[in-house]
């Protein structure tokens, strides 16, 4: 006997058409929607029984030419922790939104300032004072319902980083100082997660992947030093929109890559970049 949702999802589907004329059966968002309240199932599960039929969801209609559908299925399916909520982190909330990452926790515990205006995604005139991790969970809503946006509005440490990423896939480093990004590391080592991570100073900046049996930050930081403060080149160089926008964006890639299982990740490396002269370099770590 059929599931009454696939019964329900075989009927709202309509034949529809990618951009190079190949057919396929779409549904809309509002339909995945209306299943979602009518089963009690989150919106991206729903997603996840309609691309099983072969039924797309039409949001995903550009994804679809890089993206099979059984891609889609283990993006929705996976759990993304975002640390830190700030340049880099909004970015990467708002593209892996748009991707379909289905469960996205949003960890930060400050609220926007004044200064976040030149760079920060998130941060208007409108939500100076505003929680960050409410702010961007309340745009992931706006981009997808159906996606589980869980906002912890508290900064990770070392007491709690173990249990934010619980259950998670994947962290992803959006944070602005070197204690946090070791915490964090450390966290992801001890639940046996990869972490992608960035850092931005004016218009430099790098991006790695970790994995708990390869090289760590120390690689990049040397060893971590509880006498020393460890501030990052932000503090000296400030940190401008076009170079968040790019670690941003090479973090989805990395995050995308890792989540598929797909080659020419920066396991064991950092990809340095320069855009005062466009220089692009990949280093060993070791």
């Amino acid at each position: 006997m059929q599931d009454p949702i696939d019964a329900l999802l075989d009927r709202l589907a309509e034949d529809g058409m990618l951009d190079d004329g190949t057919p396929c059966r779409t549904i809309s968002g509002s339909h995945t929607m209306r299943l979602s309240t009518e089963t009690g199932l989150p919106g991206w599960q729903v997603e996840v029984r309609a691309l099983e039929k072969k039924i797309l969801p039409d949001r995903y209609l550009r994804n679809r030419k890089s993206l099979s559908m059984e891609d889609q299925i283990r993006l929705l399916k996976a759990h993304v922790c975002i640390v830190g909520l700030g340049g880099l982190g909004g970015l990467v909330t708002e593209s892996l939104a748009r991707m379909g990452v289905g469960r996205l926790k949003l960890v930060d515990g400050d609220g926007f300032e004044p200064h976040n205006l030149n760079r920060q995604l998130l941060s208007t005139i409108g939500t100076i004072g505003a929680s960050k991790a409410e702010a961007a969970a309340r745009r992931v809503a706006a981009i997808h319902p159906g996606i589980e946006a869980a906002a912890v509005g508290q900064a990770l440490s070392p007491s709690n980083a173990l249990g934010i990423l619980s259950g998670c896939d994947l962290a992803v480093d959006c944070l602005d100082n070197i204690p946090s990004r070791f915490a964090l590391a450390a966290a992801a080592v001890e639940t046996t997660i990869p972490m992608v991570s960035a850092a931005v100073a004016g218009l430099f900046g790098h991006v790695t992947t970790l994995f708990p049996d390869g090289p760590g930050l120390d690689g990049i930081y040397g060893p971590p030093d509880p006498h020393r403060a460890f501030t990052g080149e932000e503090i000296r160089l400030g940190c401008l929109a076009p170079a968040v926008n790019v670690m941003a964006s090479l973090e989805c890639a990395e995050v995308l890559k890792v989540l598929l299982n797909r080659p020419g990740t920066l396991r064991n490396r950092l990809l340095v970049v320069d855009l005062n002269d466009y220089t692009f370099e990949k280093l060993t770590l070791c």
